[in-house]
């Protein structure tokens, strides 16, 4: 097995422009904003996460199927894919290295459950279910279920610990593997599951034994979905939910429930670049595209249409009605790595950076122990947050708890995506307060990135050899400085060739003001608003913490003047920066729902409103929220 760190590790035969960094070799520091999400998710939310399989009873639908708690005949617990939420808190312990009591008995649970032929879906594994095996793919989960079953297995190969535990898991998970690729490999059924997952973990598998018909079954899989496999009848009357309705090489654009098209794309993406198929490579980076261009949030979230979790038509994007998914958006970021690393391109690591300030992290309460399943961008006045999938707070768990462990796996991996290496030099694509090496060569960098543009990067280690210092200049940034005199900025990174020494330093500054931003006029619902931000954090206005001047006023009048300065303020009391605009009142509260066509009311006086980062909206007294505002026109 590769002695690597990291979810997503093309081999070295891969036709990939970047490599991630290998095992130890990337460290945040818990004095960056990085190291201490990253710090939290091992202290607050996997323990929680662990804490809430016992209470919901993921882990006892587990034991059900040996008849170890309740008997068989017992209530199943949660939907039929339950057991993910099982897998993906015990990758997110096994990255981390901790919650070893957890992992250990967990492992040997599933050892003991799984069937002789490897099967493992404890909902279809129970007496009264175990005819419907493989029967109902458009919905049962199943080849999802053991992707995140292998991906924790692959988290356990790469922790270079080879402890007994580690090479069990790996073991139950190849049993399942071996099962799918008798059954659906060359020659075997042709079928997908409704979610794709199980793509992009073969893939890995793969790569961390070696064993080429994973990949290939993989490979297969990408290519079978869009031939109608899922039958006639899909979800909600449409093929396009499950990216059904035409092959991955032929769609145009993104489509269907949004966390199923990140995690097809991403599976298409490894398998393009393990296979050196450019066509695919291509058809990924063009759905991609069609995302991004008309179907994405200023946030970094996806999908417009909550009973679907889907993407809207484009330019469908109402901030009130945003589903924006947690899921989807750590789908994004997974999918963006891949494009990274395959391509080199920078704008996959913008894009990775605004998904993880804002889609991602907003998702997680300062506590760490309550999380938002959607995200959206404006909480109306009286909002009814009775609604799981739009409450007004985050909550602690949800009946489909896709979310919460999906974070923890991320979080508890966060390090291995910070930065690449190779034998031309070392990449950085995150700043992030830590330690970096690759080849020879390691950095410190200090930061209070993203509350600071200015990155110090020193040199710890070095060949004598010369190599190329990387780093990114996000596309947000129009004004770069660099200490050295010999960076050249092209293709949104400065790169510093040259031999280097221990000790040496360079310091990049990205300056930071704070902008208005606007939609595209064609996003109807956002017209006539503007919304704020400063390097790559979003920021939003929320009624708590209003000022006393504006008292009694109702959240939606308020407007935001462009024509007044806006100043950053450092000694906001719950976060380092926050942004102070200023705010009007409109006269919208003497206005008829409907009324002649003529000029609104003028704004009355204004009043200094401080706006805070979108992924820290909700921490304080429940009430509205909005990311886009109103704009009183400058004065002619």
């Amino acid at each position: 097995m590769r002695d690597s760190h990291g979810p997503a590790v093309p081999t070295d035969r891969a036709i990939s422009a970047l490599r991630p960094l290998p095992a130890s070799a990337a460290r945040l520091d818990r004095a960056g904003l990085l190291g201490q999400w990253q710090e939290r998710n091992r202290a607050a939310t996997l323990p929680h996460c662990i804490e809430q399989l016992h209470a919901h009873g993921n882990l006892d639908n587990l034991r059900r199927v040996t008849g170890d708690t309740g008997g068989a005949a017992a209530a199943y617990a949660g939907y039929w894919f339950a057991d993910t939420d099982v897998y993906k808190t015990l990758e997110a312990a096994l990255w981390h290295g901790t919650e070893r009591q957890f992992v250990a008995d967990t492992v040997e649970l599933l050892a003991k459950v799984q069937d002789p032929d490897g099967y493992l879906v404890s909902y279809f594994q129970l007496a009264a279910n175990r005819d419907r095996q493989w029967a109902e793919l458009p919905s049962s989960h199943e080849m999802y279920t053991a992707g995140h079953l292998i991906q924790a297995a692959v988290a356990a190969a790469r922790g270079a610990s080879g402890d007994a535990t580690a090479l069990q898991l790996v073991d139950v998970a190849r049993r399942f593997a071996d099962l799918l690729v008798r059954r659906f490999g060359a020659g075997g059924e042709d079928a997908v599951d409704g979610h794709p997952e199980i793509e992009t973990a073969l893939v890995e598998l793969f790569r961390a034994t070696g064993h080429r018909p994973y990949l290939d079954l993989a490979a297969r899989l990408v290519d079978l979905r869009g031939h109608g496999l899922l039958g006639p009848e899909s979800r909600f009357g449409q093929r396009a939910y499950y990216q059904d309705h035409t092959p991955v090489r032929e769609a145009a654009e993104a489509t269907g429930h949004v966390v199923r098209q990140m995690y097809l794309l991403a599976g298409a993406v490894d398998v393009a670049v393990e296979t050196g198929d450019a066509e695919l490579l291509a058809a990924a980076e063009r759905l991609w595209d069609s995302a991004l261009a008309s179907k994405t949030y200023v946030t970094g979230g996806q999908g417009s249409r909550h009973r679907d979790e889907a993407f809207g038509d484009a330019y469908e994007l109402p901030p009130d009605r945003a589903y924006a998914e947690t899921c989807a958006a750590i789908g994004g970021f997974h999918l963006a790595w891949r494009l990274l690393l395959a391509t080199g391109r920078a704008r996959y690591a913008d894009e990775m950076e605004r998904l993880l300030y804002n889609g991602i992290a907003a998702s997680t309460a300062i506590s760490g122990t309550e999380f938002f399943y959607s995200n959206p961008l404006q909480l109306r006045t009286g909002h009814d947050g009775s609604d799981e999938d739009a409450p007004g707070a985050r909550l602690p768990w949800y009946r489909c708890a896709c979310c919460p462990p999906n974070l923890a796996r991320l979080m508890a991996s966060l390090h291995t995506y910070t930065a690449t290496g190779d034998l031309e030099g070392l990449q950085l694509q995150l700043y992030a307060q830590g330690s970096f090496a690759a080849f020879g060569r390691a950095v410190d960098v200090a930061t209070q990135y993203p509350w600071d543009g200015t990155v110090t990067v020193t040199v710890t280690e070095s060949t004598d050899a010369p190599w190329t210092l990387s780093m990114r200049v996000p596309a947000w940034c129009s004004d770069v400085r660099i200490s050295d005199p010999d960076a050249v900025v092209a293709d949104g990174y400065a790169r510093i060739r040259r031999v280097w020494r221990a000790g040496d330093r360079v310091e990049l500054t990205l300056a930071m003001p704070p902008r208005l931003v606007a939609a595209h006029p064609r996003v109807d619902a956002v017209r006539g608003t503007a919304a704020l931000a400063r390097g790559p954090v979003v920021y939003c206005l929320e009624h708590a913490g209003l000022p006393g001047e504006l008292a009694g006023a109702v959240f939606e009048d308020l407007m935001l003047d462009a024509s007044a300065p806006i100043d950053v303020v450092r000694d906001h009391p719950i976060v380092p920066v926050a942004l102070a605009a200023t705010a009007r009142v409109s006269g919208a509260a003497d206005a008829a729902l409907y009324g002649p066509f003529d000029a609104a009311p003028p704004p009355r006086a204004g009043a200094t409103v401080h706006a805070v980062p979108y992924h820290l909206w909700a921490n304080r007294e429940p009430g509205p929220m909005r990311v886009w505002l109103p704009v009183v026109p400058p004065p002619r």
